[in-house]
């Protein structure tokens, strides 16, 4: 008779796909954790990848959701198949839940049980919640330090998360590792996959995944550094490129809590969507790596990547044409928001929407890669707003590793000009930063930005009623230790009814 480790060695040789109860394993198959994401009013995604597996086959995954934490009172169970194709992940879409309730949820696979994560559904359609706790974050580069600002927002109990872009790194950089990648940049899908189970090993990271239900974008960083669509910054070709860009997709699909709608068609990924928390949110989820212009006026002796340029000097920069979202997702967009009802429409993205002028004094000098390198697609968002007066419009974003509060305004040369939206941008999990003073420097220049601290590594706090959004941004003492404490640096609020940040 053959031994299962050797059936199951010739399932694989004779192609068999059918999903086997597979007991036999290297060590714990949930060793990456669970998480769940994009809840509506009736169900939540249900997320997790099965690790150490001894052979490449379908393995049965058993998904249980209850009402109480000891799992007593399931109200939804089922089964699926974890298949060796997308890295044996785990995407569970479930459904006939009820509106804005807590739930708890757990797999059992290979002869073991998962960690029990909690879950909430979204409250119903036009229904009045009251209020919205969710926290914001962005940049957690593994080396440079420690995720103890995942156990802060763990303990602040939001109801959502929303990640905006760089969960991962592609490369190596910065000073005082406190650990290490132990690998170089990837390119190939084992690469990205053996990045993903790197990053989602750290225990903050997991206990913050199975607090709450998340909802993501990437940046740059998930691909490459500084990347525009289908041209890296380093000179590859377009094919090769894109077949990195297909890797590093279909990796970040297997390790996020995502819907089946996103599953990646090789090298596109539609993950701009949106996501109504009663009549009180909705947050337009935007993606402006996979389909903006290329970048205007890179450094030379390269093709692509971003610079910081003169606006006299560099004539492309102003292109009507150019865009930043593509303009399949700009229409999407605006019909997204004037379709909105809700009290308060939050646009979660990656990088800072306002201008920053890096030249004191006369002139103006716009760095690429952010919206400064997209003027004409700023404008016609930023006049969007102004000309269809949506609700209480809010750009959160993150990218440049520090605080950032701003005024969006739709002439920011001019001090007369009305303010239309706020902007937040919350700084670093753990991702190092510009010097203070180097910003200091800009900040007369820069007047609509109320805010501009690249001191600390931390998260945003925001909590949303129906007459006031309240911002704690929240600072870690330091990354160099992973039980640090945590701070509120400062405390705005936006009015409703009334655009533009204030201290609390």
């Amino acid at each position: 008779m053959l031994d299962r480790r050797r059936f199951l060695r010739a399932l694989v040789a004779l192609g068999a796909a059918r999903a086997v109860p597979l007991r036999a394993q290297a060590s714990f198959p949930f060793s990456l954790g669970v998480a769940s994401g994009y809840p509506t009013p009736s169900g939540v995604v249900l997320w997790t990848r099965l690790t150490g597996l001894l052979a490449p086959v379908a393995v049965a995954v058993r998904w249980e959701i209850a009402q109480d934490e000891a799992m007593r009172q399931v109200v939804a169970s089922g089964s699926t198949e974890a298949s060796p194709e997308w890295a044996h992940s785990v995407h569970v879409e479930a459904n006939g839940l009820e509106p804005a309730r807590r739930y708890f949820y757990r797999f059992t696979a290979a002869g073991a049980q998962s960690p029990i994560g909690r879950t909430r559904t979204a409250p119903a359609a036009g229904s009045d919640p009251g209020r919205l706790k969710f926290a914001f974050a962005s940049c957690q580069h593994y080396e440079q330090g420690y995720y103890g600002a995942w156990r802060h927002v763990v303990a602040d109990e939001p109801d959502l998360v929303a990640f905006l872009g760089d969960y991962i790194y592609e490369s190596s950089w910065g000073r005082d590792h406190v650990r290490k990648h132990d690998a170089g940049e990837p390119y190939t899908l084992e690469d990205y996959r053996a990045r993903y189970a790197l990053y989602k090993s750290d225990p903050d990271l997991q206990a913050a995944h199975a607090a709450c239900p998340w909802i993501v974008t990437w940046d740059d960083h998930e691909v490459d550094n500084d990347y525009a669509d289908d041209r890296p910054e380093d000179g590859m070709d377009r094919e090769s490129f894109l077949l990195r860009r297909a890797a590093a997709y279909r990796a970040y699909y297997e390790h996020m809590p995502l819907p089946e709608r996103m599953r990646p068609q090789g090298p596109d990924m539609r993950i701009y969507t949106r996501l109504d928390w009663g009549a009180l949110a909705r947050f337009h989820v935007l993606d402006d790596r996979q389909y903006r212009s290329w970048h205007a006026c890179p450094r030379p002796g390269r093709r692509g990547g971003s610079n910081t340029v003169d606006i006299e000097e560099c004539v492309r920069l102003s292109n009507p044409n150019r865009t930043i979202l593509g303009r399949a997702q700009e229409r999407w967009l605006e019909n997204s928001l004037a379709e909105s009802r809700a009290g308060w429409n939050v646009l979660a993205q990656q990088t800072p929407m306002a201008q920053f002028d890096q030249k004191p004094g006369p002139g103006r000098r716009a760095w690429t890669d952010g919206w400064d390198g997209y003027p004409a697609a700023r404008k016609r968002l930023l006049d969007f707003l102004a000309e269809r007066r949506i609700a209480n419009p809010v750009a959160i974003g993150g990218d440049v590793h520090s605080f950032n509060v701003n005024e969006l305004k739709l002439d920011f040369d001019d001090s007369a000009s009305p303010v239309v939206a706020s902007e937040l941008v919350g700084t670093s999990i753990t991702s190092q930063a510009w010097p203070q003073v180097r910003l200091d420097q800009y900040r007369a220049d820069n007047p609509h930005m109320l805010l501009v601290d690249s001191r600390f590594r931390g998260y945003t706090r925001v909590e949303v009623t129906p007459t006031l959004m309240r911002v704690d941004l929240r600072a870690m003492e330091t990354v160099q230790r992973r039980e640090a404490a945590c701070g509120t640096l400062a405390s705005f609020v936006v009015e409703d009814g009334t655009p533009g940040p204030k201290r609390a």
